[in-house]
């Protein structure tokens, strides 16, 4: 299925130069965030804060804790490119993958043998959505996330999304073995989160939690 993006807003002609950097004139902070998402990356968001991006269309989610998040992409290793965007919000990671994975998700791990197993891993898709981390550095004329807060701190891109460059042929996907430019497929990606939530749970089962490493990975 191809996923057509959605219409992104005009731009304002009104608006100063200085829009390259995203600091328009009476524009609030999280305007400017929403505006990255929604016009530089073609993100539809959810109206309101914290700032939230809806699942379902450009991707789907892997929401897995942060200790297996960070094993599972040193296993899998670097991709060719930018690679597909990775979150981090307290101790949890969000892996994003193609949309309609959360869908294939259960029958997976069911193929997979790992069906019958707390893993801690889920997906979210459509009707979901994802807090917004805050644009990377220089982007989006504000350095932290919009309107957020809890006791789950506050979201980050670990890897974060390109503008300019569609998201889709970045994502694990089930379309193709290998995914578009080295991308690993989704089959990969599930067998190996699934492997790392396990041990992470057992690990914790018999020796109490861990503290989080760091995440030291390109």
């Amino acid at each position: 299925m191809t996923i057509v993006p959605l219409p992104r807003r005009p731009l304002d002609p009104s608006a100063s130069p200085a829009l390259a950097s995203r600091e328009v004139p009476g524009e609030a902070p999280c305007d400017a965030v929403r505006w990255w998402y929604e016009n530089d990356l073609g993100w539809t968001t959810v109206p309101g804060t914290p700032l939230r991006l809806i699942t379902g269309l450009r991707f789907d989610v892997l929401d897995v804790p942060a200790e297996a998040g960070v094993a599972a992409l040193r296993h899998l290793g670097p991709v060719p490119g930018p690679g597909s965007p990775v979150a981090r919000r307290g101790g949890r990671m969000q892996l994003l993958v193609a949309a309609g994975s959360a869908e294939e998700l259960p029958g997976l791990l069911q193929w997979l043998d790992w069906g019958g197993l707390d893993l801690d891993l889920t997906a979210v898709g459509t009707g979901g959505h994802l807090v917004a981390p805050a644009p990377p550095d220089g982007a989006g004329g504000h350095g932290g996330a919009c309107g957020e807060a809890g006791s789950q701190g506050a979201a980050e891109w670990v890897r974060p999304p390109e503008p300019g460059c569609e998201v889709e042929p970045s994502l694990p996907s089930m379309s193709a073995l290998g995914g578009a430019g080295g991308t690993p497929d989704l089959v990969r990606v599930v067998d190996t989160v699934a492997t790392h939530c396990h041990r992470v749970r057992l690990r914790r089962a018999s020796t109490g939690p861990s503290e989080t490493q760091p995440l030291a990975f390109s």
